[in-house]
């Protein structure tokens, strides 16, 4: 039985006498459900598994001389989910150098259309929305030079695959334990707390404190480049 520390989370989250503090990662929470069987287990030292080879059909999509950078602009709530208009300028700058390959991930059919959308747009744009199985994406994933996603799955798929991952915050936040794994915490990109100090506000974004809405507005494309630029 893995112990979720609801009340710890509820402390984190509340408005009044909020205690704003890192908590346990879920990792460790579940690695500690095996520690108390008896199993000695170490998150500090991770072994990731190899690069998957791509398909043949999708290799054309993804050059050996470019940098790859993986972007997924979406999440199950808007409240986590960084504004398509902001993204756009951070894809179109990228677009700009033509060592970069940036590959779009999402599903579902509104998020295919947005995505195809700007794959039209800009030359260096790729979606892959709607167009691969999840194990083919997750091959292309393991290439990647670098993941822009939301608090959301994509940061973990690209993570668990020991790919450097920046992650673009809302209304949750990385103390929540939700991070992606074994990454630097410097490739968490909040919203400024001065303006903005309840958050998180929730655990998985399901609720916003009133006058939260645009608190993702409040971190700029430019830095969101830098810290892609940064890394790769």
């Amino acid at each position: 039985m893995i112990d979720k520390g609801r009340s710890e989370k509820k402390a984190l989250t509340r408005t009044k006498n909020k205690i704003f503090k890192q908590l346990k990662s879920t990792h460790e929470r579940y690695a500690d459900v095996f520690r108390d069987l008896g199993f000695t287990i170490d998150l500090s030292t991770p072994q990731f598994p190899k690069k998957k080879e791509i398909p043949r059909n999708i290799k054309p999509l993804t050059k050996d001389d470019k940098k790859l950078i993986g972007i997924a602009p979406f999440a199950q709530y808007q409240s986590k989910m960084y504004p398509l208009d902001l993204m756009e300028k951070v894809i179109s700058k990228l677009n700009e150098d033509n060592r970069n390959q940036i590959i779009l991930f999402g599903g579902g059919k509104n998020e295919i259309e947005k995505l195809g959308l700007l794959e039209g747009k800009y030359k260096n744009v790729i979606s892959l929305a709607g167009k691969i199985k999840l194990g083919d994406e997750l091959n292309v994933i393991s290439h990647l030079d670098c993941m822009v996603s939301m608090d959301s799955a994509n940061a973990h798929l690209a993570a668990m695959q020991g790919v450097k991952t920046i992650t673009v915050w809302g209304v949750t936040h990385p103390y929540t334990g939700f991070y992606p794994f074994d990454q630097p915490m410097n490739y968490a990109l909040i919203p400024d707390l001065k303006k903005y100090p309840d958050i998180p506000c929730s655990i998985y974004g399901n609720k916003v404190c009133d006058g939260y809405e645009d608190v993702m507005r409040t971190i700029t494309p430019n830095k969101i480049m830098d810290n892609i630029q940064k890394i790769i």
